[in-house]
C-alpha cells in the first residue's frame, strides 16, 4: 500500500514538473503571438480542463472581459464574454477577493449569473491573476470529481504564467509605439505610429485617420483576408496574425505582417483591434507564393458554383503544399457539408466521415469535432503538427500534420478548409501566410457561389414549372423537347415550346421566345403559351391562332414582344401548315438524310403591329421526316451570322440517326457555355398505320332533319361494312342531333369517323354552351334523358370548343 501511495505521489510530482517545464518554454518565447493561448492549453493537458479562459478588466474598470480561451466552445457552459466586476459571479469574486473560487454542479445550478447553462453537470474554478491589472483564470472540468489537488496546483502554475505573459492593453489616449496601431471596431477610426505610416508610404500630416485609407493601398487579392481581420467583430476575443501586400509607387508590392489582438470594450466603449505592423519583405524573397495567391484570386473571380470554388482552392494549395488530402466544406447550421474532397475516394477519409456519408459527399456534425468547432469559433487558421492530441475525426485527416482554415465572409463563417499530411510536415512562415490569404479569398468566393447555386436552381425550377411537364403520345409521330437555361447569368428566360393534340388527328407544334431575360419575360411567356393553346384547342386555323395571340399581346400593353413558330400537322395525310411570327423557320430532315430549311413566309413578331398578317405556308412530310423547331439561342452566337447557325443546325441534323430523337436532341444541344437559354422541339412523323374513315353531313333545320341524319349515318355504316351495333349508333345520332337542333341556332354539322372498330360521332353547332348531365330525372319529366342515353351507349363522350361554338362527341366501341 505504501508503494502505491509513493507511486501516486511520484506521478503527481512528475506532472507538476512537466507543467513547469512546458510553461517555462512558452514564457521564454516572448515573440510568439500565441503565447497566451499556448499557456492556456497547458491547463487542458495537465489539469484535465475542458475549457479555460482569461478575463481581464476592461477600459472603464467596470467589466471583466474575455481576453483569450482554449478548449471546447464556452457556450456549452453558458459562459459570457464579460461579467460586472461588482457582481456575484465566480469570475468577479476571484478578482475582487484575490482568492480561488470553486463551484460544483449543485452550486452552479443555483447561482444567479450562471442560470443560462444548459446542463449543470460540470465543475468550475476561478483563480485570480496577480499581475498588473488583475483579472481571473476560469477553468471548467467535466469529470465527476472535478479538479483534485494536483489539478489545482497545475491551474495555479498556469495562472501565474498568464499573469506574467499577458500583454497589457494599450491606453486609448497617449502616443503609440512605433509601428503600433489601435482600431475602433465601431467607427473604423485608427490611431497609428509614425513608423507604420512609413510602411504604407503615407505622410502623417495627410493621413485622415480612416482604416479605409490604409485598406485602399493593399493589393486587391489580399484585401478579403485583411477585411476578415479588421471586421472581426463576429470572431472571438484573441490574437490575430496576417501577412499582406501594399502597393508601392514603383517596383513590386511590399509584404507587411500584422500582429494584433481584439480587445473587448467596456460600457460605452467599442471593441478595439490593437497591435503592430512590421516589414516582412525580408521573409518574402521568393515570389512563388505571390503568384499562387494571384492565380487563386483569378480562378475564384471566375468560379461560378460552389464546386468551382472548391476545385480552385484544391488546385492552388495541394501541390504547392505537398498535401495528401484537402476537404472544403460549407457550414450549414451545426453541420459541415463537404462540397469538394481530394482525393474523392471515401476510404481515404476518417471513419466518422464515412458513416455520415449521405450522398456524393459526406455531411459531418461539427459537434463531433470540438477542436474544429473551436477553430471556427475563433475564426483564425490553426495548425497542428504530427502527434498533436486530436479527436479521431480530425487526426485521421492529417496524421503527419493538419491545417484548418476557417473561411470568413463578412460577419459570418462560410465554411472551412481542412488540409492534411500523412508524413510529418514542417509548417514554415510562408505557408502560414499563404493559408491565411487563401482562406480570406475562398470565404468570400464561397458565399458568392452559394448564392449563385441557390438562385440558379430557383430560376431553373421556375422555368421548368412554366413548360410542359411531359409531351403527349401522338398517333403516327414521336415528339421530344429540351430546354437549357443560360449558363451566363441567373435571370429567367422567355423560351418555350408546346405540343397540342387537336381533333381529327391533328397536332400543333409551337416554339417561341419572349424578348429579354427577366421575371417579366417568363411571366409573359406563360401567358403566351396558355393563349396559343386555348386558341388552338378552339379549332381555329394556324393563322387565326397566331393572329389572336398577337392582338391579345397588343391589348396587354406590354413593353415586350415575342416571336413564335406554329406548325399544324395532319397526322393522317402527312401535310402541315406553318405560320411564323418573327421566328426561325423549321428545319426538315427527310428519310434519305437530306435536310432543308423550310421556305415559310413570315410575319412580324407578336405585340408589334395590331393589324398584322401571318401567312400560312404548306409543308409536305413523307413518313420518316423529322421537324426541328429551335430558338435563336441554339444557332446564334457572338460573331456568327444566324444564317450560318441555321445551316450548321441543318447539317448536324442530317448527320444524326433519327431512330432515337432523345439522342439527336442531346447531340444538337452539346455542352458548350450558353449566353442565352435554348429551347428545342423535335417531331418525327412516321405516318399512321391505320388511317381513319371519315364522312360529314350538314344537318338542315327542317322537320325531317333527324331522319335525314339517321339515313346518312346508316348509309355510311353500310358502305364501311359495319353491321354490328348499328341501332346504338343511330340512337346516339338521334339524341345528339336533336339536342343541337332544339337548344342551338345556326348551322349543325355531323362528322363520322371510324378507326380500329371505334366509331366517333361528333355534332358541331354555333352555341358555346355545353350540355349538362342531369343529376336526376323524375318520371313526369319530358326531356333531359338524351345525354344519359348517349352516356349509356358510348364508351366515352365530351365537348370541345370549335370556332365560337362547340362540338359534342361520343365514341362507340363496335362489336362489344
Amino acid at each position: 500500500m505504501a508503494n502505491v501511495v509513493s507511486e501516486g505521489a511520484q506521478e503527481r510530482g512528475t506532472r507538476k514538473l512537466r507543467a513547469e517545464g512546458a510553461l517555462k518554454a512558452i514564457a521564454a518565447d516572448r515573440e510568439s503571438p500565441e503565447r497566451v493561448h499556448r499557456t492556456l492549453e497547458q491547463a487542458l493537458v495537465f489539469a484535465g480542463a475542458a475549457f479555460v479562459a482569461v478575463y481581464a478588466p476592461g477600459q472603464d474598470g467596470e467589466l471583466l472581459c474575455l481576453v483569450e480561451s482554449a478548449g471546447v466552445p464556452r457556450t456549452l457552459y453558458g459562459l459570457r464574454d464579460s461579467y460586472p466586476c461588482a457582481g456575484r459571479s465566480p469570475v468577479a469574486e476571484a478578482h475582487r477577493d484575490g482568492r480561488p473560487v470553486s463551484m460544483g454542479p449543485a452550486e452552479l445550478a443555483a447561482h444567479a449569473p450562471l442560470r443560462r447553462v444548459p446542463s449543470p453537470d460540470f465543475h468550475l474554478m476561478a483563480l485570480p491573476l496577480h499581475g498588473t491589472g488583475g483579472g481571473c483564470l476560469l477553468a471548467v472540468s467535466e469529470r465527476p470529481a472535478g479538479f483534485d489537488a494536483e489539478d489545482r496546483t497545475c491551474l495555479e502554475l498556469v495562472s501565474e504564467a498568464v499573469a506574467f505573459t499577458a500583454p497589457a492593453a494599450p491606453a486609448e489616449g497617449g502616443d503609440l509605439a512605433p509601428g503600433a496601431f489601435s482600431l475602433a471596431m465601431d467607427t473604423g477610426r485608427v490611431r497609428v505610429g509614425d513608423d507604420l505610416l512609413d510602411l504604407f508610404g503615407l505622410d502623417p500630416v495627410e493621413f485622415d485617420g480612416r482604416v479605409e485609407t490604409l485598406l485602399g493601398l493593399t493589393v486587391p487579392e489580399d484585401l478579403p483576408s485583411l477585411m476578415s481581420v479588421v471586421e472581426a467583430d463576429h470572431m472571438s476575443i484573441g490574437d490575430r496574425e496576417l501577412e499582406f501586400r501594399v502597393l508601392q509607387p514603383t517596383g513590386p508590392p511590399k509584404w507587411l505582417r500584422l500582429s494584433g489582438r481584439l480587445l473587448p470594450g467596456g460600457e460605452g466603449h467599442p471593441a478595439r483591434l490593437v497591435g503592430t505592423v512590421a516589414d516582412a519583405s525580408t521573409l518574402r524573397s521568393d515570389v512563388t507564393d505571390v503568384a499562387r495567391v494571384q492565380r487563386l484570386a483569378t480562378a475564384l473571380a471566375t468560379a461560378v458554383t460552389v464546386r468551382d470554388v472548391g476545385n480552385a482552392v484544391v488546385a492552388a494549395l495541394r501541390r504547392p503544399l505537398g498535401a495528401d488530402r484537402i476537404a472544403l466544406a460549407e457550414l450549414e447550421s451545426d453541420r459541415l457539408v463537404v462540397t469538394v474532397l481530394d482525393p474523392p475516394e471515401p476510404e481515404v477519409w476518417p471513419e466518422l466521415w464515412r458513416t455520415e456519408w449521405r450522398g456524393e459527399w459526406p455531411d459531418a456534425p461539427v459537434r463531433a469535432m470540438p477542436t474544429l468547432a473551436a477553430a471556427l469559433r475563433e475564426g483564425r487558421a490553426r495548425i497542428w503538427p504530427a502527434g498533436s492530441p486530436l479527436e479521431r475525426a480530425l487526426g485521421e485527416v492529417g496524421p503527419g500534420g493538419l491545417a484548418v482554415l476557417p473561411l470568413p465572409a463578412g460577419n459570418r463563417m462560410a465554411g472551412a478548409c481542412l488540409i492534411g499530411w500523412d508524413t510529418p510536415h514542417d509548417f514554415g512562415t510562408d505557408e502560414r501566410a499563404l493559408l491565411t490569404a487563401c482562406a480570406g479569398l475562398a470565404g468570400q468566393a464561397l458565399v458568392r457561389a452559394r448564392a449563385f447555386d441557390a438562385e440558379h436552381e430557383l430560376v431553373g425550377m421556375l422555368q421548368r414549372q412554366l413548360l410542359p411537364r411531359r409531351l403527349p403520345r401522338l398517333p403516327g409521330a414521336v415528339a421530344v423537347a429540351r430546354y437549357l437555361p443560360s449558363t451566363a447569368g441567373l435571370e429567367l428566360g422567355g423560351d418555350w415550346y408546346d405540343v397540342i393534340p387537336l381533333p381529327d388527328h391533328h397536332v400543333a407544334l409551337i416554339i417561341g421566345d419572349v424578348q429579354g431575360h427577366s421575371a417579366g419575360a417568363a411571366t409573359l411567356m406563360g401567358q403566351m403559351r396558355t393563349a396559343l393553346r386555348a386558341y388552338a384547342v378552339e379549332g381555329h386555323p394556324p393563322d387565326v391562332v397566331v393572329g389572336h395571340a398577337n392582338r391579345l399581346l397588343m391589348d396587354m400593353e406590354s413593353d415586350l414582344f415575342a416571336t413564335c413558330a406554329y406548325v399544324d400537322i395532319d397526322l393522317e395525310e402527312g401535310s402541315a401548315w406553318c405560320v411564323r411570327a418573327g421566328h426561325l423557320p423549321p428545319v426538315l430532315r427527310y428519310p434519305d438524310g437530306r435536310t432543308e430549311i423550310a421556305e415559310a413566309e413570315g410575319g412580324p413578331p407578336l405585340g408589334v403591329i395590331t393589324q398584322a398578317d401571318f401567312p400560312m405556308s404548306p409543308l409536305r412530310l413523307p413518313p420518316g421526316t423529322v421537324v426541328a423547331l429551335a430558338t435563336d439561342g441554339l444557332v446564334e452566337t457572338p460573331g456568327t451570322d444566324i444564317d450560318e447557325g441555321m445551316a450548321r443546325l441543318a447539317g448536324r441534323l442530317g448527320e444524326a440517326a433519327p431512330s432515337d430523337l432523345g439522342l439527336v436532341a442531346d447531340a444538337l444541344l452539346g455542352n458548350a457555355p450558353r449566353s442565352d437559354d435554348v429551347a428545342l422541339l423535335l417531331v418525327r412523323y412516321d405516318g399512321m398505320d391505320l388511317r381513319p374513315l371519315r364522312e360529314s353531313w350538314t344537318v338542315w333545320r327542317v322537320p325531317q332533319a333527324v331522319g335525314h341524319a339517321r339515313r346518312f349515318a346508316r348509309r355510311t355504316l353500310r358502305s364501311w361494312g359495319v353491321t354490328e351495333d348499328v341501332d346504338a349508333v343511330l340512337l346516339a345520332v338521334s339524341e345528339l342531333v336533336t339536342n343541337a337542333l332544339v337548344h342551338t341556332d345556326g348551322q349543325v354539322r355531323m362528322d363520322l369517323t371510324l378507326v380500329n372498330n371505334r366509331l366517333r360521332v361528333a355534332i358541331a353547332d354555333a352555341s358555346p354552351r355545353s350540355p349538362v348531365r342531369p343529376a336526376s330525372i323524375s318520371w313526369e319529366a319530358t326531356g333531359g334523358r338524351g345525354i344519359l342515353l348517349v352516356e349509356a351507349l358510348s364508351a366515352t363522350w365530351g365537348t370541345l370548343p370549335v370556332s365560337g361554338g362547340k362540338q359534342v362527341w361520343a365514341e362507340i366501341a363496335l362489336g362489344r
